[in-house]
């Protein structure tokens, strides 16, 4: 396009002002004017293997006690045995030019891991749930917090901490929040990474018995499980969270404050900025319609406050999704509902 417009500008007020204007060396530009030129074939030196030579060394090389090694030892191999048929660099130009250059060996290749996509329309729909570590003590000593929460609501239906990260009590706690929240068989989904208490074969086989459908991160990708991640970074960045915890029972009465004023007081920009107990126990719409009175009444008394006018509050999130797709698959998928 910048060259096309420059020889536009160089018909009208000439070469050396149109460039200098538009910022193109005078050079490039002539150099875009000659014509383009297939590049000449290379000629074929006199010391060049014949077609027939060429095809000796290729079948040769296909020969079955050569077919898995190099060409540097096939040519080693049959120097050794008195023949000599050309260089190891021209074996490897003839394989070439016949496209079998490659990694013959059978390579481990990581598996194709399709990206999770799940849609929560209200609570106890899909749940996330994962580990984190938080200090102990003494150096290299740690406790393991597990937490499952409802991405709808954002609210954290169990959680525990433990001196060691295993299955069996995860599986534990998986098993107390169902029943807790009084889940029924079909109805849930739970996410979560790749953490071996997740892909344990127990935790598949309590899902099964539990009706509860299962979901993983895609390996090293943090952002599949976005939900854990920022409840976590909430817990970790809250004010009174210590560098270390003397012991279990004082991380488990710390965890136990936390999580009730996360629960009930903390008021999350992801849902309205309501309590996540208010969204996951159906409450929210009171909420928001006593919200309205309040604004309703203070516009009356004083309008002219309300540049606006009438101010509403934050509209609570009709779905939550962990990667949602792209806009018009999302457009097409409303269209067929």
């Amino acid at each position: 396009m910048l060259m096309a417009a420059t020889e536009n500008l160089a018909v009208s007020i000439g070469i050396a002002p149109a460039c200098d204007g538009m910022g193109v060396a005078r050079s490039t530009l002539y150099h875009q004017r000659q014509p383009k030129q297939e590049p000449k074939p290379r000629p074929k030196t006199a010391r060049a293997l014949t077609d027939r030579e060429r095809q000796k060394v290729l079948d040769e090389l296909h020969n079955d006690r050569f077919v898995d090694k190099s060409p540097g030892e096939v040519w080693a191999t049959l120097l050794d045995e008195g023949t000599y048929l050309c260089s190891e660099r021209t074996m490897y130009r003839i394989l070439a030019d016949n496209q079998e250059v490659k990694e013959r060996r059978n390579q481990l290749k990581h598996p194709e891991y399709r990206k999770p996509e799940l849609l929560a329309e209200g609570p106890n729909e899909v749940w996330s749930w994962d580990i984190t570590k938080l200090r102990g003590p003494a150096k290299w000593t740690y406790f393991y917090l597990y937490v499952i929460l409802d991405i709808f609501s954002r609210y954290v239906v169990g959680w525990m901490v433990a001196p060691r990260q295993t299955a069996t009590l995860a599986q534990k706690l998986i098993r107390a929040s169902c029943r807790k929240q009084a889940i029924d068989p079909g109805k849930l989904t739970i996410h979560a990474d790749r953490g071996s208490p997740m892909i344990a074969k127990t935790t598949a086989q309590l899902f099964v018995t539990l009706g509860i459908s299962k979901s993983h991160s895609r390996p090293h990708v943090s952002d599949d499980n976005p939900y854990s991640e920022s409840q976590f970074k909430t817990l970790k960045y809250c004010p009174g969270f210590p560098d270390r915890f003397g012991s279990l029972q004082d991380a488990v009465a710390f965890c136990r404050s936390f999580f009730a004023w996360y629960n009930t007081e903390h008021r999350h920009s992801g849902i309205a900025m309501l309590t996540p107990e208010v969204v996951h126990y159906g409450l929210a719409k009171d909420v928001v319609e006593s919200r309205k009175k309040v604004l309703q009444a203070a516009f009356e008394a004083h309008p002219e406050r309300f540049v606006r006018g009438l101010p509403s509050p934050p509209a609570l999130p009709q779905a939550a999704w962990i990667n949602p797709p792209p806009a018009d698959v999302l457009g097409n998928r409303k269209t067929l509902q």
